[in-house]
This record gives structure tokens, C-alpha cells and sequence, in this order.
């Protein structure tokens, strides 16, 4: 209750619960695809190459937002680009490149010194987040949504069997940058809530829950978005009431989800399975 009514009260508390939905429903959206394609790595590093882009952002007095796609697109083309022109396989050019970027970013934080504590981009912080951050990650959102429902054959299709796609005529590597850009949208419009550092546990955990849950994709989007916002909620409750990082306790809420559904999924679930076998061998002992 106390909660709620300071829901009712604070106007920066009432962003900080609208954006953290927001961003946990797109994470969980993106997460879904990032997690079919086995692609895990590819958004941790994108979220570290942001970095840069912000740093310069800052320092020129322009929109985060724009340097951070800037240098995430460019890094996303980077990786493709060393991984299908050399011996250097995919996993390795997106070491070299999203360290990198990563590295690059510091150094840029360091010379720059900006005056705009650049830790919450690091770490975030949702309860400071600024009416313009907020309609940025509107924004996004509804970019993101729109993008996945049109193109959603497409996605589909590439994700489960690329050669198949190609055979249809699709261009796999339009499709491959499509999503990367998407990637890059959403982990901005993370950096207020959960911060670089942990980004892509949002991106990655709602979704490998739902994962666990369903065979179906659509399905799996609904619950990896709902998943994200539950996690959101519950993560800035305890965040506000406890005074605990917003960003640490998002994730960790979404971890419990994971953790609930590893063991007692109907399907895939640890206890579930571990039921099943017991109940075999008493079945085979008769």
C-alpha cells in the first residue's frame, strides 16, 4: 500500500515504474529472437559498444540516444563484417570488437571528464530517469513493436531456417542488421533502468523463462515481454522500498522467475523431470 499511494504522490517515481514497463516488455520482445538465433553474446556486446556513443554524446550536448545507435549499428556491422572477410569466426570478431568499443568508451569518459555522472549508464538508475529519457523509450518501444509485427514472417522464418528464407528470396543479412538495429534501440533505451553492465540479463533472462514455458513463438514473445514487466514492477518495489540499485534488482527478480520456471516448468523443469523418471522406474519395478 505504501507503495502505491507513492505511486499516487511522486511524479519521478510514476516515470521510473512507466519506463521500467516499457523496457521490460521490449526487452522480452527482442530477448525472444536473441535467444532463438543463439545470439546471447552478440547483445552483450552490443550493449557494451554503446559506451562510446554515450560518452560523446554527453560531451557534445546531444542526445545519448543518437551516439549510442551510432556506435551499436556500427559495431553490429563491424563484427559481421571481420567474421565473413577473414578466418576469424563470429564469436571471436565479437570479443575483439565489443572490448574494443568498450575500452574505447572508458578512456572517452576519462579525457572528456563530463559533468553528468555517467555511472548511472553503467549501472542505471531508474528513479532518475528525465521526462525526455522517458519518451525516448516510448518511442523505441513503439518502433520496436511496430517493426517486429510487420516483418514478423520474416524474422520467424530466418531465425528457425536461414536456408529456407534465402530459397523465398529473403536477404538473410538485411534481416540479420534489421534485428541488430532493433538490439541497439532497445539496449538504449535500457541504459536509464538497468545500465550497460546489465542490460542484457534483461534481454537475455525473460526470454530463456518464457523459452522454458513454450514451443510457440508468439507465445513465447507474450511471456518473455510479460516476464520483463512483472520483473520491472516487482524490481523497482524493491528498489524503492529498500533503497537496493534498480537496476540489480530488476534482474534479480527476473532471475527468481527463471529460477522458478528451471525447476518447475511442466515440460522442461528440473522437479518436473526428475518426477517423471522416479515415477518410471517405480513403473518398471512392478
Amino acid at each position: 500500500m505504501e507503495f502505491l499511494q507513492a505511486i499516487g504522490q511522486y511524479e519521478f517515481l510514476q516515470k521510473a515504474l512507466f519506463t521500467s514497463v516499457v523496457v521490460g516488455i521490449i526487452c522480452g520482445v527482442i530477448g525472444s529472437f536473441i535467444i532463438l538465433r543463439g545470439m546471447s553474446l552478440m547483445g552483450d556486446a552490443i550493449s557494451h559498444a554503446v559506451l562510446p556513443g554515450v560518452a560523446l554524446s554527453y560531451a557534445f550536448g546531444i542526445n545519448f540516444f543518437v551516439g549510442a545507435v551510432a556506435t551499436g549499428v556500427l559495431t553490429a556491422v563491424g563484427i559481421g563484417y571481420v567474421s565473413q572477410n577473414s578466418r576469424i569466426k563470429n564469436d571471436t570478431a565479437i570479443g575483439i570488437l565489443f572490448t574494443s568499443a568498450f575500452a574505447l568508451g572508458i578512456i572517452l569518459i576519462t579525457m572528456l571528464k563530463s559533468s553528468t555522472d555517467l555511472y548511472h549508464i553503467l549501472f542505471g538508475n531508474v528513479l532518475a530517469v528525465r521526462p525526455s529519457d522517458m519518451w525516448v523509450t516510448v518511442g523505441i518501444g513503439v518502433v520496436v513493436i511496430v517493426t517486429v509485427y510487420a516483418f514478423f514472417k520474416e524474422l520467424l522464418l530466418t531465425s528457425f531456417d536461414p536456408t529456407i528464407a534465402a530459397a523465398y528470396g529473403l536477404r538473410n543479412n538485411l534481416i540479420h542488421y534489421l534485428l541488430m538495429t532493433l538490439l541497439t534501440m532497445v539496449t538504449v533505451a535500457s541504459l536509464q533502468t538497468v545500465g550497460i553492465v546489465l542490460v542484457v540479463a534483461m534481454l537475455i533472462t525473460p526470454a530463456a523463462t518464457a523459452y522454458l514455458l513454450t514451443d510457440r513463438l508468439w507465445v513465447m514473445i507474450y511471456l518473455a515481454a510479460g516476464f520483463g514487466m512483472i520483473s520491472a514492477i516487482i524490481g523497482l518495489y524493491f528498489s524503492f522500498t529498500y533503497n537496493l540499485a534498480s537496476g540489480a534488482t530488476i534482474v534479480l527478480v527476473a532471475t527468481a522467475l527463471f529460477l522458478l520456471a528451471f525447476l518447475f516448468s511442466r515440460k522442461h523443469g528440473v522437479v518436473w523431470k526428475s518426477l517423471r523418471a522416479r515415477q518410471k522406474r517405480v513403473e518398471l519395478s512392478k
